[in-house]
């Protein structure tokens, strides 16, 4: 039995849309496992089973960006969480600085977008503070990674990409672009002239 079925179990006594909304939530799983089972388990059309997963997946984030500080500190007051918290940072670090010291937002992007364990709002989410990456930047960033996740996991839950998809991923390209350029220019003036 699979972690999802076995969430599904537990909240059965929970409404579907609760059920898939939690499920979205949860690091690791998020709407990679929380969109099939809103269509497979609970028949929900493929469109409401990915705006829920998107609301949910994405429901951690303000709290990871502007109150993980508070968060962190509480923790850390405790040798073993502090250990831990130190061990976790400096690998995520150590993975992901050349990607964000080179395209910086748009690596958080790409990095969210792609809908494979370990990659996610929550860790993009963690990234952005780890790397002290603007807050309200790194949100829209995360949420539009968050889109196109839901976009590639539902056209293969559907078991095929209509023109829909097709257009709303070109859409969300286009937008990548337009914040990889911004993000390229502003660093590009931050750092004077290219020689």
């Amino acid at each position: 039995m699979s972690l999802a079925e076995s969430i599904v179990g537990a909240l059965s006594f929970l409404p579907d849309w609760l059920v898939v909304l939690f499920i979205s939530f949860l690091p690791f799983i998020e709407l990679r496992g929380s969109l099939p089972v809103a269509v497979a388990v609970y028949d929900m059309p493929v469109l409401e089973a990915t705006v829920l997963s998107i609301f949910g997946n994405m429901v951690p984030v303000p709290f990871i960006l502007w109150y993980f500080p508070r968060i962190e500190a509480w923790f850390r007051r405790w040798p073993w969480w502090d250990r831990t918290l130190d061990r976790l940072f400096e690998r995520t670090r150590r993975r992901a600085r050349w990607s964000i010291d080179r395209y910086g937002p748009a690596f958080l992007l790409v990095f969210v977008a792609i809908p494979f364990p370990t990659t996610g709002a929550w860790t993009g989410a963690l990234i952005a503070y780890l790397f002290d990456l603007k807050r309200g930047q790194s949100f829209v960033v995360i949420l539009l990674g968050v889109v196109v996740a839901g976009a590639v996991v539902a056209a293969l839950v559907a078991g095929a990409m209509t023109l829909w998809w097709i257009g709303l991923i070109g859409l969300i390209a286009l937008l990548f672009a337009i914040v990889a350029l911004g993000w390229y220019e502003g660093r590009k003036q931050g750092r004077g002239s290219p020689p």
